[in-house]
């Protein structure tokens, strides 16, 4: 079985980068839950609408969401972008 690839763009390593510490010590623990078992229900993993329509999210904290992209062939998770709920949906 080949194993899970994960990448960062690099919109996602700034955004990492400026976030609390909090919220990145959590993402790295969501991470980890993420890894063993992608639908867990603290993850609230799911697809998203509109100009994200391609994405999936799933939940860092109560209102921090991380965006990421999946190719399930190639077993590659790619991380896009990590904030708030109202500002990574803002319209």
């Amino acid at each position: 079985m080949k194993a899970l690839k994960i990448s960062y763009s690099n919109r996602f390593i700034k955004d990492f980068t400026n976030a609390p510490f909090k919220i990145r010590v959590s993402f790295k623990e969501r991470l980890k839950i993420f890894i063993k078992e992608k639908f867990s229900p603290i993850l609230n993993n799911h697809k998203l609408n509109g100009e994200l329509k391609n994405y999936r999210s799933l939940n860092v904290t109560g209102d921090w969401r991380a965006v990421f992209s999946e190719n399930s062939k190639d077993k590659e998770i790619s991380f896009h972008l990590l904030g708030t709920h109202s500002k990574l949906y803002k319209k």
